[in-house]
Protein backbone atom coordinates (compact mmCIF):
# COMPACT_ATOMS: atom_id res chain seq x y z
CA UNK A 1 0.00 0.00 0.00
CA UNK A 2 1.73 3.40 -1.25
CA UNK A 3 1.84 5.92 1.57
CA UNK A 4 -1.05 8.12 -0.28
CA UNK A 5 -3.65 5.00 0.40
CA UNK A 6 -2.24 4.87 3.49
CA UNK A 7 -3.07 8.67 4.00
CA UNK A 8 -6.29 8.67 2.53
CA UNK A 9 -7.13 5.52 4.42
CA UNK A 10 -6.45 7.33 7.69
CA UNK A 11 -8.13 10.37 7.19
CA UNK A 12 -11.46 8.13 6.32
CA UNK A 13 -11.30 6.56 9.19
CA UNK A 14 -10.91 9.74 11.42
CA UNK A 15 -13.52 11.10 9.42
CA UNK A 16 -15.95 7.82 10.67
CA UNK A 17 -14.66 8.46 14.30
CA UNK A 18 -15.34 11.91 14.31
CA UNK A 19 -19.31 11.09 12.61
CA UNK A 20 -19.45 8.30 15.21
CA UNK A 21 -18.52 10.87 18.11
CA UNK A 22 -21.02 13.42 16.89
CA UNK A 23 -23.63 11.13 16.19
CA UNK A 24 -23.10 9.67 19.94
CA UNK A 25 -23.02 13.43 21.19
CA UNK A 26 -26.40 14.44 19.23
CA UNK A 27 -28.31 11.09 19.04
CA UNK A 28 -30.98 12.51 21.69
CA UNK A 29 -32.56 11.25 24.14
CA UNK A 30 -32.38 7.62 25.30
CA UNK A 31 -35.25 4.97 25.56
CA UNK A 32 -34.61 2.28 28.52
CA UNK A 33 -34.74 1.47 31.95
CA UNK A 34 -36.62 2.17 35.42
CA UNK A 35 -37.52 5.48 37.15
CA UNK A 36 -37.99 4.47 40.80
CA UNK A 37 -38.99 7.08 43.31
CA UNK A 38 -39.04 6.21 47.18
CA UNK A 39 -42.87 6.09 48.63
CA UNK A 40 -43.50 7.69 51.79
CA UNK A 41 -47.56 7.13 52.62
CA UNK A 42 -48.35 4.70 50.00
CA UNK A 43 -51.34 5.85 48.06
CA UNK A 44 -54.80 4.41 48.63
CA UNK A 45 -55.59 4.92 44.74
CA UNK A 46 -54.92 6.82 41.70
CA UNK A 47 -57.20 9.02 41.53
CA UNK A 48 -56.11 12.59 42.20
CA UNK A 49 -59.53 14.64 41.34
CA UNK A 50 -61.33 12.48 44.05
CA UNK A 51 -58.30 12.53 46.99
CA UNK A 52 -54.45 15.08 47.61
CA UNK A 53 -51.40 13.86 48.83
CA UNK A 54 -48.10 14.36 47.84
CA UNK A 55 -47.44 10.11 47.44
CA UNK A 56 -50.92 9.66 45.07
CA UNK A 57 -50.18 13.01 43.00
CA UNK A 58 -46.91 11.91 42.12
CA UNK A 59 -47.93 8.69 40.32
CA UNK A 60 -51.14 10.26 39.07
CA UNK A 61 -49.22 12.97 37.26
CA UNK A 62 -47.80 10.10 35.66
CA UNK A 63 -51.33 8.21 34.58
CA UNK A 64 -53.12 11.65 33.96
CA UNK A 65 -52.91 14.53 31.87
CA UNK A 66 -53.51 18.14 32.28
CA UNK A 67 -55.39 20.61 30.25
CA UNK A 68 -52.04 22.60 30.69
CA UNK A 69 -48.69 22.78 32.83
CA UNK A 70 -47.43 25.53 34.61
CA UNK A 71 -43.54 26.38 34.58
CA UNK A 72 -41.49 27.90 36.76
CA UNK A 73 -41.94 31.28 35.66
CA UNK A 74 -45.79 30.69 36.18
CA UNK A 75 -47.10 30.48 32.85
CA UNK A 76 -49.33 28.11 31.46
CA UNK A 77 -48.06 25.87 28.62
CA UNK A 78 -49.93 23.43 26.24
CA UNK A 79 -50.61 19.96 27.30
CA UNK A 80 -53.75 18.32 26.16
CA UNK A 81 -54.92 21.88 25.45
CA UNK A 82 -52.55 22.67 22.48
CA UNK A 83 -53.97 26.45 22.64
CA UNK A 84 -56.97 28.85 24.49
CA UNK A 85 -58.23 32.09 24.39
CA UNK A 86 -59.58 34.13 26.63
CA UNK A 87 -62.23 36.86 26.58
CA UNK A 88 -61.36 40.34 27.65
CA UNK A 89 -63.89 40.26 30.51
CA UNK A 90 -62.28 37.04 31.90
CA UNK A 91 -65.24 35.36 31.82
CA UNK A 92 -65.21 32.87 28.97
CA UNK A 93 -62.03 30.43 28.32
CA UNK A 94 -62.04 28.40 25.56
CA UNK A 95 -59.34 25.53 24.78
CA UNK A 96 -58.39 23.40 21.52
CA UNK A 97 -57.35 20.49 22.22
CA UNK A 98 -55.03 17.89 20.66
CA UNK A 99 -56.84 15.84 18.42
CA UNK A 100 -56.21 12.23 18.25
CA UNK A 101 -55.27 11.87 21.93
CA UNK A 102 -56.30 8.32 23.30
CA UNK A 103 -56.65 6.88 26.78
CA UNK A 104 -54.32 4.02 28.30
CA UNK A 105 -58.03 1.98 26.66
CA UNK A 106 -57.74 3.21 23.38
CA UNK A 107 -60.86 5.53 23.52
CA UNK A 108 -60.52 9.00 22.61
CA UNK A 109 -60.04 11.96 25.01
CA UNK A 110 -62.83 14.40 24.18
CA UNK A 111 -63.95 17.76 25.33
CA UNK A 112 -66.66 15.93 27.28
CA UNK A 113 -64.32 13.74 29.19
CA UNK A 114 -62.38 17.20 30.16
CA UNK A 115 -65.67 18.88 31.34
CA UNK A 116 -66.53 15.35 33.07
CA UNK A 117 -63.15 15.94 34.96
CA UNK A 118 -63.75 19.23 35.88
CA UNK A 119 -67.22 18.77 37.90
CA UNK A 120 -65.52 15.32 39.46
CA UNK A 121 -62.91 17.58 40.77
CA UNK A 122 -65.32 20.15 41.75
CA UNK A 123 -67.72 18.20 44.08
CA UNK A 124 -64.68 15.69 45.23
CA UNK A 125 -61.77 17.14 46.09
CA UNK A 126 -60.93 19.14 49.30
CA UNK A 127 -59.93 22.19 47.23
CA UNK A 128 -63.29 21.61 44.54
CA UNK A 129 -64.56 24.51 45.68
CA UNK A 130 -61.90 27.03 45.85
CA UNK A 131 -60.37 25.66 42.48
CA UNK A 132 -63.55 25.75 40.11
CA UNK A 133 -66.35 27.79 42.53
CA UNK A 134 -66.84 30.23 39.86
CA UNK A 135 -67.02 28.21 37.16
CA UNK A 136 -70.54 28.59 36.34
CA UNK A 137 -71.23 25.59 33.42
CA UNK A 138 -68.87 23.72 30.68
CA UNK A 139 -70.04 23.66 27.01
CA UNK A 140 -68.31 20.90 24.61
CA UNK A 141 -69.45 22.82 20.94
CA UNK A 142 -67.28 19.99 19.34
CA UNK A 143 -65.33 16.99 20.32
CA UNK A 144 -61.98 19.19 20.84
CA UNK A 145 -63.19 22.58 22.22
CA UNK A 146 -63.98 23.22 25.79
CA UNK A 147 -65.36 26.70 27.20
CA UNK A 148 -65.84 27.17 30.66
CA UNK A 149 -68.15 29.99 31.23
CA UNK A 150 -67.25 32.32 34.71
CA UNK A 151 -69.67 33.68 37.25
CA UNK A 152 -66.94 35.89 37.90
CA UNK A 153 -63.03 36.31 37.11
CA UNK A 154 -61.22 33.49 38.56
CA UNK A 155 -57.26 34.62 38.24
CA UNK A 156 -55.92 31.05 40.00
CA UNK A 157 -58.10 29.01 37.25
CA UNK A 158 -54.85 27.94 34.96
CA UNK A 159 -53.24 26.94 38.17
CA UNK A 160 -56.14 24.42 38.99
CA UNK A 161 -56.38 23.25 35.70
CA UNK A 162 -52.64 21.47 35.81
CA UNK A 163 -51.34 18.33 37.24
CA UNK A 164 -52.06 17.75 40.12
CA UNK A 165 -54.43 19.36 40.65
CA UNK A 166 -57.53 18.35 38.05
CA UNK A 167 -56.08 15.02 35.87
CA UNK A 168 -58.28 14.41 32.80
CA UNK A 169 -60.49 11.35 33.66
CA UNK A 170 -62.47 9.09 31.36
CA UNK A 171 -66.23 9.59 31.49
CA UNK A 172 -66.81 6.29 30.26
CA UNK A 173 -64.62 5.08 32.97
CA UNK A 174 -65.75 6.84 35.48
CA UNK A 175 -68.80 8.31 35.26
CA UNK A 176 -72.06 7.43 37.61
CA UNK A 177 -73.00 4.66 35.08
CA UNK A 178 -70.52 2.87 36.80
CA UNK A 179 -71.31 3.54 40.42
CA UNK A 180 -69.94 5.75 42.76
CA UNK A 181 -66.78 7.53 41.76
CA UNK A 182 -64.96 6.85 45.39
CA UNK A 183 -65.79 3.28 45.07
CA UNK A 184 -64.56 2.67 41.58
CA UNK A 185 -61.97 -0.05 40.73
CA UNK A 186 -60.44 2.64 38.22
CA UNK A 187 -58.98 4.82 41.34
CA UNK A 188 -56.54 1.70 41.70
CA UNK A 189 -56.38 0.47 38.35
CA UNK A 190 -56.56 3.85 37.16
CA UNK A 191 -57.16 4.21 33.15
CA UNK A 192 -55.75 7.84 32.01
CA UNK A 193 -54.03 9.33 28.75
CA UNK A 194 -50.76 10.14 30.77
CA UNK A 195 -47.64 9.00 30.01
CA UNK A 196 -47.71 5.30 32.00
CA UNK A 197 -49.97 3.09 31.94
CA UNK A 198 -50.96 1.08 35.89
CA UNK A 199 -49.58 -2.55 35.15
CA UNK A 200 -49.28 -3.53 39.04
CA UNK A 201 -50.38 -1.96 42.69
CA UNK A 202 -49.04 -3.87 45.39
CA UNK A 203 -51.00 -2.17 48.83
CA UNK A 204 -48.20 -1.37 51.22
CA UNK A 205 -45.58 -2.18 49.53
CA UNK A 206 -45.20 -0.93 45.77
CA UNK A 207 -46.68 0.11 41.77
CA UNK A 208 -45.30 -0.35 38.64
CA UNK A 209 -46.71 2.11 36.20
CA UNK A 210 -45.49 1.03 32.40
CA UNK A 211 -44.53 3.38 29.23
CA UNK A 212 -47.53 4.26 27.07
CA UNK A 213 -46.50 4.27 23.78
CA UNK A 214 -49.39 6.34 22.75
CA UNK A 215 -49.01 9.25 24.72
CA UNK A 216 -49.79 12.54 23.14
CA UNK A 217 -46.35 13.75 23.20
CA UNK A 218 -44.42 11.59 20.72
CA UNK A 219 -41.22 9.72 21.37
CA UNK A 220 -42.00 10.21 25.37
CA UNK A 221 -41.41 9.03 28.40
CA UNK A 222 -38.48 7.30 27.71
CA UNK A 223 -38.35 5.23 30.56
CA UNK A 224 -39.57 1.84 30.32
CA UNK A 225 -41.14 2.00 33.91
CA UNK A 226 -41.91 4.19 36.87
CA UNK A 227 -42.28 2.67 39.94
CA UNK A 228 -42.81 3.99 43.43
CA UNK A 229 -41.56 1.60 46.37
CA UNK A 230 -42.01 1.50 50.04
CA UNK A 231 -37.93 2.12 50.97
CA UNK A 232 -38.99 2.71 55.01
CA UNK A 233 -37.11 5.38 56.97
CA UNK A 234 -35.85 8.84 55.50
CA UNK A 235 -31.97 7.53 55.82
CA UNK A 236 -32.82 4.00 54.55
CA UNK A 237 -33.98 6.30 51.34
CA UNK A 238 -30.94 7.97 51.02
CA UNK A 239 -29.05 4.41 51.30
CA UNK A 240 -31.15 3.19 48.41
CA UNK A 241 -30.31 6.74 46.24
CA UNK A 242 -26.90 6.06 46.93
CA UNK A 243 -26.89 2.80 45.66
CA UNK A 244 -28.77 2.88 42.32
CA UNK A 245 -32.42 0.92 44.24
CA UNK A 246 -34.22 4.61 43.54
CA UNK A 247 -33.55 7.20 41.30
CA UNK A 248 -34.44 10.37 43.02
CA UNK A 249 -34.99 11.60 46.75
CA UNK A 250 -36.73 15.24 47.91
CA UNK A 251 -35.28 15.45 51.40
CA UNK A 252 -35.91 18.19 54.43
CA UNK A 253 -33.56 17.05 57.04
CA UNK A 254 -30.42 19.57 57.50
CA UNK A 255 -28.11 15.98 58.20
CA UNK A 256 -29.91 14.16 55.36
CA UNK A 257 -29.34 17.03 52.79
CA UNK A 258 -25.29 17.33 54.04
CA UNK A 259 -24.77 13.97 53.24
CA UNK A 260 -26.56 13.99 49.96
CA UNK A 261 -24.27 16.67 48.79
CA UNK A 262 -21.08 14.92 49.80
CA UNK A 263 -21.92 12.33 47.60
CA UNK A 264 -20.38 12.83 44.06
CA UNK A 265 -22.75 10.18 42.43
CA UNK A 266 -25.81 12.76 43.29
CA UNK A 267 -26.82 16.17 41.59
CA UNK A 268 -28.95 18.07 44.55
CA UNK A 269 -30.95 21.03 43.78
CA UNK A 270 -33.61 22.88 45.51
CA UNK A 271 -35.51 23.51 42.22
CA UNK A 272 -38.84 22.31 41.77
CA UNK A 273 -40.97 22.92 44.69
CA UNK A 274 -41.94 27.03 44.04
CA UNK A 275 -45.92 25.91 43.61
CA UNK A 276 -46.02 23.68 46.54
CA UNK A 277 -44.88 26.65 48.91
CA UNK A 278 -44.64 25.26 52.45
CA UNK A 279 -45.39 26.99 55.65
CA UNK A 280 -45.00 26.03 59.00
CA UNK A 281 -46.81 27.81 61.96
CA UNK A 282 -47.87 27.27 65.51
CA UNK A 283 -51.60 27.57 65.71
CA UNK A 284 -53.68 29.16 67.87
CA UNK A 285 -57.18 28.11 69.03
CA UNK A 286 -58.79 31.25 69.49
CA UNK A 287 -61.28 29.64 71.75
CA UNK A 288 -59.12 29.29 74.75
CA UNK A 289 -59.79 32.01 76.96
CA UNK A 290 -55.96 33.43 77.08
CA UNK A 291 -55.11 32.77 73.49
CA UNK A 292 -58.35 34.75 71.78
CA UNK A 293 -56.29 38.23 72.89
CA UNK A 294 -54.34 39.45 70.82
CA UNK A 295 -51.77 40.61 72.77
CA UNK A 296 -50.95 36.89 74.24
CA UNK A 297 -50.39 35.51 70.23
CA UNK A 298 -47.92 38.50 70.53
CA UNK A 299 -46.27 38.25 73.13
CA UNK A 300 -46.42 34.63 72.09
CA UNK A 301 -44.19 35.75 68.83
CA UNK A 302 -41.99 38.17 70.37
CA UNK A 303 -40.62 35.43 72.71
CA UNK A 304 -39.76 32.58 70.03
CA UNK A 305 -36.60 33.41 68.13
CA UNK A 306 -37.02 32.40 64.20
CA UNK A 307 -33.31 32.89 63.17
CA UNK A 308 -32.35 30.32 66.49
CA UNK A 309 -34.94 27.98 64.59
CA UNK A 310 -33.62 28.23 60.84
CA UNK A 311 -29.68 28.18 61.95
CA UNK A 312 -29.47 26.50 64.92
CA UNK A 313 -32.23 23.47 65.03
CA UNK A 314 -32.56 23.49 61.68
CA UNK A 315 -28.96 23.95 60.52
CA UNK A 316 -29.74 26.64 57.70
CA UNK A 317 -32.07 24.31 56.22
CA UNK A 318 -35.60 26.33 56.86
CA UNK A 319 -36.34 29.91 55.69
CA UNK A 320 -37.90 32.37 58.19
CA UNK A 321 -41.69 32.49 57.29
CA UNK A 322 -43.27 36.15 57.80
CA UNK A 323 -46.73 35.66 57.06
CA UNK A 324 -49.59 33.27 55.37
CA UNK A 325 -47.89 33.86 51.41
CA UNK A 326 -44.96 31.86 50.54
CA UNK A 327 -42.39 33.91 49.67
CA UNK A 328 -42.00 32.50 46.32
CA UNK A 329 -45.36 33.48 45.37
CA UNK A 330 -45.68 36.29 43.24
CA UNK A 331 -48.38 37.97 45.93
CA UNK A 332 -46.10 37.49 48.65
CA UNK A 333 -45.21 40.89 50.93
CA UNK A 334 -42.95 41.39 53.24
CA UNK A 335 -44.46 44.59 54.51
CA UNK A 336 -45.38 42.99 57.58
CA UNK A 337 -44.68 43.20 61.29
CA UNK A 338 -41.25 40.85 61.67
CA UNK A 339 -41.91 40.04 65.57
CA UNK A 340 -38.00 39.93 66.29
CA UNK A 341 -36.99 38.76 69.97
CA UNK A 342 -38.25 40.84 72.22
CA UNK A 343 -38.70 39.03 75.46
CA UNK A 344 -39.35 42.74 77.33
CA UNK A 345 -41.80 43.37 74.78
CA UNK A 346 -43.26 39.79 75.44
CA UNK A 347 -43.36 40.56 78.98
CA UNK A 348 -45.22 44.09 78.57
CA UNK A 349 -48.30 43.00 76.67
CA UNK A 350 -48.83 40.18 79.13
CA UNK A 351 -48.27 42.44 81.79
CA UNK A 352 -51.18 44.99 79.73
CA UNK A 353 -53.43 42.17 79.08
CA UNK A 354 -53.81 41.27 83.32
CA UNK A 355 -52.18 38.24 83.43
CA UNK A 356 -49.66 38.79 86.10
CA UNK A 357 -47.05 36.63 87.13
CA UNK A 358 -47.93 34.32 90.30
CA UNK A 359 -45.16 32.94 93.04
CA UNK A 360 -43.83 30.67 91.13
CA UNK A 361 -43.25 32.76 88.25
CA UNK A 362 -46.10 31.72 85.78
CA UNK A 363 -49.02 33.63 84.81
CA UNK A 364 -51.05 30.71 83.38
CA UNK A 365 -50.29 27.35 81.74
CA UNK A 366 -51.30 26.18 78.20
CA UNK A 367 -50.67 22.75 76.44
CA UNK A 368 -49.16 22.12 73.27
CA UNK A 369 -48.75 19.09 70.34
CA UNK A 370 -47.16 19.21 67.18
CA UNK A 371 -47.54 17.39 63.72
CA UNK A 372 -45.50 14.06 63.68
CA UNK A 373 -44.75 13.50 59.81
CA UNK A 374 -41.94 11.75 59.25
CA UNK A 375 -40.07 13.76 56.21
CA UNK A 376 -40.03 17.26 58.43
CA UNK A 377 -40.90 15.97 61.90
CA UNK A 378 -37.54 16.86 62.93
CA UNK A 379 -38.68 20.58 62.21
CA UNK A 380 -41.78 20.55 64.28
CA UNK A 381 -41.14 18.69 67.31
CA UNK A 382 -37.81 20.56 67.47
CA UNK A 383 -39.91 23.87 67.37
CA UNK A 384 -42.55 22.38 70.03
CA UNK A 385 -39.40 21.25 72.39
CA UNK A 386 -37.61 24.73 72.16
CA UNK A 387 -41.43 26.85 72.75
CA UNK A 388 -41.59 25.19 75.94
CA UNK A 389 -38.39 26.81 77.83
CA UNK A 390 -38.73 30.44 75.58
CA UNK A 391 -42.13 30.55 76.71
CA UNK A 392 -41.48 29.55 79.89
CA UNK A 393 -39.13 32.67 80.12
CA UNK A 394 -42.25 35.23 79.78
CA UNK A 395 -44.50 33.31 82.53
CA UNK A 396 -46.59 30.97 80.48
CA UNK A 397 -46.29 26.82 81.40
CA UNK A 398 -46.17 24.87 78.37
CA UNK A 399 -47.61 21.26 78.79
CA UNK A 400 -46.16 19.41 76.00
CA UNK A 401 -48.12 16.83 74.74
CA UNK A 402 -46.69 14.08 71.94
CA UNK A 403 -49.27 13.10 69.63
CA UNK A 404 -49.32 8.92 69.94
CA UNK A 405 -49.57 8.94 65.80
CA UNK A 406 -50.02 11.02 63.35
CA UNK A 407 -54.14 10.28 63.43
CA UNK A 408 -53.81 10.79 67.02
CA UNK A 409 -52.45 14.37 66.38
CA UNK A 410 -55.23 15.23 63.37
CA UNK A 411 -57.98 14.23 65.58
CA UNK A 412 -57.36 16.67 68.15
CA UNK A 413 -57.12 19.08 65.63
CA UNK A 414 -60.07 18.63 63.80
CA UNK A 415 -62.26 17.87 67.68
CA UNK A 416 -60.46 21.32 67.91
CA UNK A 417 -59.16 20.25 71.57
CA UNK A 418 -55.47 21.65 71.15
CA UNK A 419 -54.34 25.32 72.98
CA UNK A 420 -51.41 25.09 70.30
CA UNK A 421 -49.96 22.53 67.80
CA UNK A 422 -47.05 23.32 65.50
CA UNK A 423 -48.81 22.51 61.94
CA UNK A 424 -48.56 23.83 58.06
CA UNK A 425 -50.23 23.80 55.21
CA UNK A 426 -48.99 23.60 50.90
CA UNK A 427 -50.03 26.97 48.66
CA UNK A 428 -51.00 24.26 45.72
CA UNK A 429 -49.55 27.36 43.42
CA UNK A 430 -51.71 30.02 44.11
CA UNK A 431 -53.51 31.49 47.49
CA UNK A 432 -57.05 31.08 46.06
CA UNK A 433 -55.93 27.11 46.08
CA UNK A 434 -53.99 27.08 49.03
CA UNK A 435 -54.11 30.01 51.77
CA UNK A 436 -57.89 31.04 51.57
CA UNK A 437 -58.90 28.02 53.11
CA UNK A 438 -56.68 28.65 56.40
CA UNK A 439 -58.06 31.99 57.15
CA UNK A 440 -61.70 32.41 55.80
CA UNK A 441 -64.17 33.48 58.55
CA UNK A 442 -66.45 30.36 56.29
CA UNK A 443 -64.25 27.46 55.78
CA UNK A 444 -64.06 26.89 59.72
CA UNK A 445 -64.26 22.95 60.41
CA UNK A 446 -63.84 20.05 61.92
CA UNK A 447 -60.80 19.45 59.67
CA UNK A 448 -57.20 19.46 59.69
CA UNK A 449 -56.10 22.36 57.04
CA UNK A 450 -59.30 24.41 57.39
CA UNK A 451 -59.66 27.30 59.70
CA UNK A 452 -59.23 25.20 62.67
CA UNK A 453 -57.76 28.32 64.74
CA UNK A 454 -61.86 29.90 64.62
CA UNK A 455 -60.30 32.78 63.25
CA UNK A 456 -62.95 35.38 61.65
CA UNK A 457 -62.08 38.89 60.56
CA UNK A 458 -64.56 40.25 57.77
CA UNK A 459 -61.95 42.56 56.42
CA UNK A 460 -60.21 39.39 55.74
CA UNK A 461 -62.84 37.63 54.58
CA UNK A 462 -63.43 40.52 52.32
CA UNK A 463 -60.12 41.04 50.91
CA UNK A 464 -59.51 37.61 50.02
CA UNK A 465 -63.12 37.27 48.19
CA UNK A 466 -61.70 39.96 46.17
CA UNK A 467 -58.08 38.88 45.52
CA UNK A 468 -60.31 35.73 44.22
CA UNK A 469 -61.77 37.04 41.00
CA UNK A 470 -58.92 39.97 40.67
CA UNK A 471 -57.18 39.49 37.12
CA UNK A 472 -55.38 42.72 37.27
CA UNK A 473 -52.20 41.80 38.67
CA UNK A 474 -51.10 44.93 40.24
CA UNK A 475 -54.37 45.36 42.02
CA UNK A 476 -54.57 42.23 43.25
CA UNK A 477 -51.19 42.17 45.06
CA UNK A 478 -52.49 45.31 46.52
CA UNK A 479 -55.41 43.08 48.20
CA UNK A 480 -52.65 40.16 49.41
CA UNK A 481 -50.59 42.97 50.64
CA UNK A 482 -53.13 44.12 53.13
CA UNK A 483 -54.17 40.43 53.79
CA UNK A 484 -50.58 39.58 54.68
CA UNK A 485 -50.59 42.76 57.13
CA UNK A 486 -53.54 42.27 59.08
CA UNK A 487 -53.14 38.40 59.52
CA UNK A 488 -49.85 39.26 60.78
CA UNK A 489 -50.97 41.51 63.02
CA UNK A 490 -53.99 39.30 64.38
CA UNK A 491 -51.79 36.21 64.48
CA UNK A 492 -54.31 33.51 64.31
CA UNK A 493 -51.38 31.41 63.67
CA UNK A 494 -47.69 32.28 63.90
CA UNK A 495 -46.08 31.86 61.03
CA UNK A 496 -42.35 29.98 61.98
CA UNK A 497 -40.64 28.75 58.98
CA UNK A 498 -41.10 27.79 55.27
CA UNK A 499 -39.39 24.28 54.17
CA UNK A 500 -36.84 23.92 51.79
CA UNK A 501 -36.95 20.53 50.24
CA UNK A 502 -34.22 19.38 48.03
CA UNK A 503 -33.89 16.80 45.51
CA UNK A 504 -31.23 14.29 44.84
CA UNK A 505 -30.62 13.04 41.41
CA UNK A 506 -28.74 10.15 40.28
CA UNK A 507 -26.00 11.66 38.04
CA UNK A 508 -26.65 9.70 35.20
CA UNK A 509 -30.47 11.19 34.87
CA UNK A 510 -30.38 13.78 31.60
CA UNK A 511 -32.76 16.48 31.17
CA UNK A 512 -34.08 17.25 34.44
CA UNK A 513 -36.74 19.70 34.09
CA UNK A 514 -39.13 21.16 36.94
CA UNK A 515 -42.73 22.60 36.64
CA UNK A 516 -43.88 24.61 39.55
CA UNK A 517 -44.88 20.97 41.24
CA UNK A 518 -42.11 19.15 41.09
CA UNK A 519 -39.72 17.03 38.52
CA UNK A 520 -40.87 16.34 34.96
CA UNK A 521 -40.12 12.73 34.72
CA UNK A 522 -41.69 12.08 31.23
CA UNK A 523 -39.40 13.96 29.63
CA UNK A 524 -36.02 12.42 31.55
CA UNK A 525 -34.30 9.62 30.25
CA UNK A 526 -30.70 7.52 31.67
CA UNK A 527 -27.70 8.37 29.74
CA UNK A 528 -26.91 5.48 28.57
CA UNK A 529 -31.03 4.03 28.04
CA UNK A 530 -30.53 2.11 31.47
CA UNK A 531 -30.45 2.58 34.89
CA UNK A 532 -26.72 2.21 36.59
Amino acid sequence: MNKISILTRALLLGVVALMVSFSSIYAGPKRGGDYIIPVGQFPPHFNAAIKTGSDLQAAASRIFVSLVEINEEWEAEPYLAKSWKISPDGLTYTFYLHEGTTFHDGKPVTSKDVAFSLNVTKKNHPFGPYMFGAVDRVETPDRYTVVFKLKQPHPALMIALSLPLMPILPEHVYGEHNGPIRKNPANIKAIGSGAFKVAEYNPGKSYILERFDNYLRPGQPYFDRFIGKVVGSPSSALIALKRGEISNLAVGDPQMLSRMKRDKSLFVTPRGTKGVGSINHIEFNLRNKYLKDKRVRQAIAYAIDRDFITQKLHRGLTRISTGPIHSSSPMYSDKVNRYNINLEKANRLLDDAGYKRGSDGMRFSLSMTYMPVAVIEHEHKMIAEYAKPQLKKIGIKIILKAPADFMNWYMTLAKWQHDLTTSNYFSWGDPVIGVHRMFMSTNIKHRVWTNTAGYVNKKVDALLNAAAMENDVNKRKALYAEFQKIVADDLPVYFTVEDAFYFGFNKELMNITFGIFGPRYEQMYWKNGQAP
